[in-house]
């Protein structure tokens, strides 16, 4: 069994502060980047001529590829290193950002949402278990609060400031702007992280790399996304749908087999005995599953069907990051004082009757009504986020910090990318069935195709409450046990 490392005393004063800056300045650069992708989304699908269900691509190709290379660069950190991870995934962010900027096709600006998508999917691995690397012990919901506000942060600008450059400029210049913060963040981390304390004290490992693990994970992944979305519009009970459930779920019985046999595997998968571990993972896959559909959707509502201008809903959005901000920072700590399942419970509850609220939505529902209703759901998102995080890292000994930091991450991703593919494959197959597989700029003032829009985005949310309600049924079940942390 290895030893727990110690913490830092070096890194418990300013120094902390200081290299949690490098750490929160990528955080709010690749979360931004994915607020603008949404403003620019109904841009994207005009400059290329394509409709909603080739549009969404823009966004699940990203969010796939971030889950499925997420495990596989946690498990490439414990062995090289995170700040080593950490640095290549900021050079490929930039390079995924310019060549979206500069392609010239819809297919090439896929590749290079994926080749930026990959970076981020380096960054997030390693983000968690490098924040908790610098935060003592006793600090670990102020750790997680810090990386949720600034994730948040990034979230609440992000769509702000892709309206503001929308208004003025074409939405190539906002991939460009992103290498500066990106630049910024580079620096920052090359000379302010020290490897050793980032890498929780990592001795040099010689261990192999599971590269048939990855391999298969990201394929599990993969397989489970497209099934999802249903790119080629077939029927349910088709081949090309059961021969896929066959191959995921061969793909996962392979993949089980294999992790649990391997003597150096990606996933430990025998921590998994640790059912508030579970349950807190479970938990956390149903929050964000509804979370995302709100990204999703609601710039489509409010720029297509509300036709309002960008900028505007930048700051309309910016209501649903400033509420988790504000419930983030203060759940966190609180959590650590008096536990963390009360503020899960009470934020998954305020879910549940936001996504009631939202299937009430139409064509003119008061804007104050509508930025109310994003506030609250913010709110709602902060006032859970962090203390499941908290749950699951609190289940678990320091020395798994790294590969369980991942794990929340890649929960969160697995749980947005299905959740905007189910969005999606709801409301592209209503208005389909409809006969309305149309631009999204047709839907402004075609009043049919305005009613077939909402009748999907009312479908959408009545998923939205049961998936919310089901998260809320384990937060209630899940009792944290707290490990003993060295010092």
């Amino acid at each position: 069994m290895p030893a727990t490392p110690n913490f830092d005393p070096g890194a418990s004063s300013t120094n902390k502060w200081l290299a949690f800056s490098a750490i929160g300045i990528s955080f709010f650069t690749m979360v931004a980047s994915m607020g603008m992708v949404f403003i620019a989304l109904i841009q994207i699908a005009e400059t290329f001529g394509v409709t909603l269900r080739s549009a969404s691509w823009v966004v699940i190709a990203q969010g796939l590829t971030i889950s499925a290379f997420m495990l596989p660069m946690g498990r490439m950190a414990d062995i090289i290193g995170r700040k080593k991870v950490h640095l290549m995934g900021l050079v490929l962010f930039a390079a995924g950002s310019v060549l979206t900027a500069l392609a010239p096709t819809f297919g090439l600006l896929i590749v290079a949402r994926i080749v930026a998508a990959i970076g981020n999917s380096m960054g997030q691995s390693v983000g968690t278990a490098m924040v908790l690397s610098i935060f003592p012990p006793h600090e670990r919901g102020k750790g997680i609060g810090a990386q949720t506000t600034s994730v948040a942060i990034g979230g609440a600008m992000g769509p702000v400031i892709a309206g503001l450059v929308l208004q003025f400029l074409p939405w190539e210049a906002l991939f460009l702007l992103l290498t500066v913060p990106i630049v910024i963040a580079f620096v920052a981390g090359y000379f302010i992280l020290n490897e050793q304390i980032v890498s929780g004290h990592r001795k040099d490992s010689h261990e192999p790399f599971d590269w048939i693990g990855a391999v298969v994970s990201a394929m599990i992944i993969t397989v489970l996304v497209i099934l999802i979305n249903n790119p080629l519009g077939v029927a349910i009970f088709s081949p090309f749908i059961l021969g896929g459930c066959i191959s995921a779920i061969g793909l996962f019985t392979f993949f089980v087999w294999w992790e649990l046999n391997s003597d150096s595997p990606m996933l430990q998968l025998r921590m998994f005995k640790n059912l508030v571990m579970s349950m807190a993972v479970a938990t956390r896959f149903l929050g964000f599953l509804g979370t995302t559909t709100v990204r999703f959707l609601m710039p489509i509502y409010l720029i297509s069907l509300r036709d309002i201008q960008e900028a505007a809903v930048g700051g309309m959005l910016f209501l649903t990051s400033l509420g988790m901000a504000v419930a983030a920072s203060s759940s966190g700590r609180l959590g650590d004082r008096i536990g963390e399942r009360p503020f899960t419970i009470a934020g998954f509850s305020i879910v549940v009757i936001t996504a009631i609220g939202f299937t009430f939505f139409t064509g003119d529902t008061s804007l104050w009504i509508v930025m109310s209703v994003l506030l609250i759901n913010g709110l709602a998102m902060g006032l859970w986020g962090v203390p499941n995080n908290s749950t699951i890292l609190g289940s678990v000994p320091r020395e798994a910090f790294g590969v369980v930091g991942a794990l929340t991450n890649l929960t969160r991703n697995v749980g947005n990318v299905t959740g905007q593919a189910v969005a999606s494959a709801v409301v592209v197959g209503v208005m389909a069935a409809d006969g309305f597989d149309i631009p999204l700029s047709e839907i402004t003032g075609n009043d049919a195709a305005s009613a077939s829009f909402l009748d999907g985005w009312k479908l959408a949310y009545i998923l939205v409450m049961v998936f919310s309600l089901m998260g809320l049924a384990l937060a209630i079940f899940t009792k944290p046990e707290r490990v003993a942390l060295t010092d």
